[in-house]
């Protein structure tokens, strides 16, 4: 029963005004969509030489760069890519986050991590094509271990550091395996390596050079296994970064304490961009004009008083006060620096979006893109329209804009 379901949702969309599917295979699924994330992978780190599997996809496909959203983290960067929201409009708004009603949401926080609410502003690329009959899994990307809206991907695995990137492409390779009826339309792929070693060894450091050439290996086997089912040319294939990466020598701290007495708020995140919010009984109005005055290697705002550019600020999550440090610094305390002695991040990200150290890479391969083909620069919110196009779905309210990417295609796709 839930296959005729999938079978007639297919056709509603095949015949659904405004809801053009530029390529379906002879089942009358869409054209396969595998979007791959390599976090941390630097536009420019294509021009390393290091990542030739990548570069060949890059080479007879598109190849561009994009602007993250603000602020460029890992989190809310991979849900604007999968909701074509920005973080202030779909509510991931920092790795480090604090709800009225939900507490406290970090990257280590497991019971958050997979708790619907925190991620209910927004509505992710495979609960749309759930919704409209098509399969979906997702092999580690945030956002897809949660319960939203009461969905999970068909086929989802819960993160897994200690999961190689070698198994990661093997489990993509068998859900393209499963018989027709049971596979997915929709695939994500996720490998971190390359943003651990830029974290812990900087971005320039041979450290990430290695992890950028053990990535294309897995890229490479991703690769080989789709032209042996002989789907390489049968599939679209998006590989994308959430984020760039910058130096942050060791002495590149902006010491917070100095300039605000922690006793006096809630702090809710430090690093590249701190958040305080207001604590009962404390003058609250005089903090923010003391920190809103010129500061060393930082910028702080009122959360009403970001720049518009910025697109930040509006969401109850955001905090009231914030700062941002300058590339190449960090927000932290003198505590936090003698505890982590030794594990301290010298790359980082965060920072203005428009910097070009947090550039994210972009390139896009098969049989519904143009070939050999650069594109200018483009927000990371307009990968969200591009995908619902190829899959044939009605899109779901987005910040991103498909007439700005879709020459990315060929004519007869777009």
């Amino acid at each position: 029963m839930k296959n005729l379901f999938r079978l007639l949702c297919c056709l509603m969309l095949a015949f659904s005004a405004g809801c053009a599917i530029p390529t379906r295979t002879t089942d009358n699924k869409p054209t396969p969509l595998l979007l791959v994330s390599i976090d941390g992978y630097r536009a420019d780190y294509l021009d390393r030489g290091l990542t030739p599997t990548v570069a060949m996809l890059a080479r007879d496909g598109i190849h561009s760069a994009m602007q993250p959203s603000f602020p460029s983290l890992t989190f809310p960067n991979h849900y604007t890519l999968v909701t074509g929201l920005r973080p202030d409009h779909h509510g991931i708004v920092n790795n480090t986050m604090y709800d009225a009603q939900l507490g406290k949401f970090s990257l280590h926080n497991r019971k958050a991590v997979s708790d619907g609410r925190w991620w209910a502003e927004g509505t992710p690329l495979w609960e749309t094509a759930d919704r409209y009959g098509l399969l979906t899994a997702t092999m580690f990307w945030p956002g897809s271990e949660a319960d939203i809206h009461g969905r999970h991907p068909d086929h989802w695995q819960p993160y897994d550091g200690n999961v190689t990137p070698t198994q990661r492409v093997d489990q993509v390779l068998a859900w393209l395996d499963l018989p027709p009826d049971r596979r997915p339309s929709f695939l994500t792929l996720y490998f971190d390596a390359v943003d651990h070693a830029g974290h812990y060894h900087g971005p320039d450091s041979p450290q990430v050079d290695q992890a950028l050439r053990e990535t294309d290996q897995a890229m490479a086997r991703l690769v080989r296994g789709l032209r042996e089912r002989g789907l390489f040319d049968k599939i679209n294939l998006i590989v994308v970064a959430d984020h760039g990466m910058a130096s942050v020598p060791l002495d590149h701290s902006v010491l917070i304490e100095r300039q605000l007495d922690l006793d006096n708020v809630q702090v809710v995140s430090l690093g590249v961009l701190a958040g305080f919010n207001p604590k009962p009984g404390h003058d609250f109005a005089a903090v923010e004009a003391r920190m809103e005055r010129p500061h060393p290697h930082m910028q702080c705002w009122d959360r009403t008083r970001v720049p518009a550019r910025l697109a930040y600020g509006h969401n109850p999550r955001v905090p009231q006060l914030l700062c941002l440090a300058d590339v190449g610094w960090r927000i932290t305390t003198a505590d936090w620096l003698a505890s982590h002695k030794g594990r301290i991040s010298i790359g980082e990200h965060g920072y203005d979006n428009a910097a070009p150290q947090m550039r994210a890479l972009f390139v896009a391969h098969g049989p519904a893109f143009r070939d050999g083909a650069t594109v200018p620069p483009f927000p990371n919110v307009d990968v969200y329209p591009l995908m619902v196009h190829l899959l044939g779905l009605p899109p779901q309210q987005s910040d991103g804009d498909y007439d700005a990417v879709k020459e990315m295609l060929e004519p007869a796709a777009r």
